[in-house]
């Protein structure tokens, strides 16, 4: 099936200054790669029977990497909402704890709450076997070496957040670039109620959904 995921602005590559961006952009999707990235009216006036996702005034580009994922989901403890603990990682909540069922329950919802945050890939080493199966069958991309934020041991409210944008530069987060052939996966974000951050990404926690291998997995409500 072609998907047409149409924004106000489309950054196939914000990583690179010089790449070209595009107003009223849009991705075609078919069968989870990427086969166009262009203006909407292009792309739909050649593509006239694609599904379309309109997402209004959003931002589309290639989701984020989360630096701190290793630690994240094999140290910080994500409660479960029957616990009334709320859904901040608890730091240091898993070390020394042996029972791998509740490891791979605690990245289970580590990971869909990373979404919210337009996450796509998190970085390793990861050495619990439950914790890369939960990666796996997330579909976020996991990334081989451990990629810590600089300063992170003198930084805790960025190791420990959910959200990349908290601790790094929106051009340093993102993951890969939208590219024809290349994996469809990407974030939309919302412009952010002060228009964005100084550094022309947007602002924290404003991500509005996420597509995973031309999927989508998350949306806001």
């Amino acid at each position: 099936m072609l998907t047409l995921h149409r924004a106000a602005l489309v950054l196939p590559d914000p990583a690179d200054p010089t790449a070209p961006s595009h107003s009223d952009g849009a991705v075609l999707v078919r069968d989870g790669l990427v086969e166009a990235v262009g203006p909407y009216a292009e792309l739909a006036a050649a593509q006239p029977t694609a599904r379309v996702r309109d997402w209004g005034d959003a931002l589309l580009t290639p989701g984020l990497r989360h630096p701190e994922g290793h630690r994240l989901l094999e140290r910080a403890y994500h409660p479960d909402p029957r616990e009334e603990l709320g859904d901040a990682p608890v730091p240091d909540g898993l070390v020394g704890e042996a029972d791998e069922a509740r490891c791979g329950a605690s990245a289970r919802r580590g990971l869909q709450r990373m979404l919210g945050f337009g996450v796509t890939a998190v970085a390793g080493p990861i050495e619990r076997a439950s914790v890369r199966t939960a990666v796996t069958r997330s579909g976020l991309v996991a990334l081989p070496g451990a990629g810590a934020l600089p300063g992170a041991g003198s930084l805790p409210e960025a190791v420990w957040s959910l959200d990349p944008l908290v601790g790094l530069p929106f051009a340093e987060a993102v993951h890969g670039r939208l590219v024809v052939g290349g994996r469809a996966d990407f974030a939309l974000f919302g412009p952010g109620a002060d228009g964005g951050r100084p550094d022309g990404g947007p602002s924290a926690g404003g991500c509005r959904a996420v597509v995973l291998g031309g999927r989508l997995v998350f949306r806001r409500r």
